[in-house]
């Protein structure tokens, strides 16, 4: 899910959010909530840590609304943002030696009541290409998602990224070989 196109319709809430105005709050998270926790989910991997996180972002939204300068996207600054966080959220699983996400993603798939035999096999697909994502280093994976599940261009996340087109191909490049490889063993 891409983020809205409407630019100055984000401007105009982020000055009316910056006013304090809840209803314009309410707005922009309607209007942006899809597509932030599209992203977040992908990149943690997990559905809760990803809404709290969601919900961080949109908090920061409120109390920075005042000193937001709309020198780029709305969408662009949320999504560095919501990079930042992620990032964060790496530091802190690694600080406290958490579960691995691959077994985190197993434990919720065993929960999950089998439908179709077709259905189940498609979540063990997601769930290797998920556990994949997840065990590549963080910036390729952040490359991988902003390009190919957000849709974003690749001058777009070499930006939100800090980094150069070329350095962007780079990390796109590994990180196709290396979920290539991981899932080709995988199925064999």
């Amino acid at each position: 899910m891409r983020p809205p196109a409407d630019d100055a319709l984000d401007h105009a809430l982020m000055a009316a959010v910056g006013k304090h105005d809840g209803g314009a709050f309410a707005r922009l998270v309607e209007r942006h909530y899809g597509w932030a926790l599209g992203f977040t989910d992908r990149m943690l991997g997990t559905r809760p840590e990803a809404e709290d996180l969601v919900q961080t972002a949109f908090l920061r939204v409120w109390q920075g609304a005042a000193r937001w300068e709309p020198k780029a996207k709305f969408s662009t600054w949320l999504y560095r943002v919501l990079h930042n966080l992620c990032m964060d959220q790496f530091r802190a699983r690694a600080a406290a030696a958490s579960e691995p996400l691959d077994d985190a993603l197993a434990e919720r798939l065993a929960d999950e009541t089998p439908g179709s035999e077709e259905r189940v096999s498609g979540q063990q697909r997601a769930a290797q290409v998920r556990a994949a994502l997840a065990g590549l280093p963080v910036r390729q994976r952040a490359a991988l998602v902003l390009c190919y599940y957000e849709e974003l261009s690749q001058a777009e996340a070499a930006a939100l990224l800090g980094v150069s087109e070329g350095a962007l191909e780079s990390l796109l490049s590994r990180g196709r070989a290396t979920l290539r490889k991981w899932l080709r063993d995988d199925l064999q």
